[in-house]
């Protein structure tokens, strides 16, 4: 099946989707969950390498993995980021020998324009609870929180609550967590801090940065 090619096109797909978005979850706790996935693309130019790391829920070591090799064919748009890379996501998806109980991915989730970013359009797509952890903003205005690990604090957009900017670790940078699909937020917050227990980043997706990065080196 094709995709949209167009943004009008895609805006479309994403006002047709995102009604199917479970913010309630409450979606699987840190303690239930035997498998998480984290989900990179990396880029050279045109060129892309899809990731899918699964880790251990409890001891964060690797049981499986699925990298795809292909070509952006979608043009970069704000907003629209998800149509270059759900394509190749859902390949790699395809070729894993584990199915995951939570994927966690490298960017928005209802911290987005319309409510639905990558993690809200791969969890609607595939069916599984899903979260976002993204490095930046990129929508919304939230107060800084308080220094120490598992501080947090509302992000907010037109003054409805769409994540939570939460310290992974102390004196150092937030991430910012949103709601894919089939998981509420206090349970995406769990999930993160479980993830991270000793770097900014969750180690699904530092595990899924380093192998999209080495397949396209």
């Amino acid at each position: 099946m094709h995709g949209p090619t167009t943004a009008t096109e895609a805006i479309a797909v994403q006002e047709q989707l995102r009604g199917r978005v479970d913010t309630t979850g409450p979606g699987p706790s840190p303690a239930d969950t035997q498998y998480v996935a984290g989900l990179d693309v990396a880029y050279d130019g045109d060129a892309l390498a899809a990731a899918i790391v699964v880790l251990d829920g409890h001891s964060l070591t690797e049981v499986d993995r699925a990298i795809v090799l292909g070509r952006t064919a979608f043009p970069y748009v704000p907003g629209l980021f998800a149509f270059r890379e759900i394509p190749a996501l859902l390949e790699a998806l395809g070729k894993l020998t584990i199915t995951p109980d939570l994927l966690v991915c490298d960017g928005q989730g209802l911290a987005h324009p319309r409510r639905f970013g990558l993690a809200c359009h791969l969890g609607v797509l595939t069916g599984l609870p899903t979260i976002g952890v993204a490095k930046t903003a990129f929508v919304g205005t939230y107060a800084e929180p308080g220094p120490k690990r598992g501080d947090s604090s509302d992000l907010l957009l037109d003054d409805e609550v769409v994540g939570q900017v939460l310290r992974t670790q102390t004196n150092v940078r937030p991430v910012f967590v949103s709601v894919g699909h089939r998981v509420d937020l206090p349970s995406a917050v769990a999930h993160t801090l479980h993830l991270a227990p000793k770097y900014r980043l969750p180690e699904t997706t530092r595990a899924a940065d380093h192998a999209c990065r080495q397949a396209l080196s």
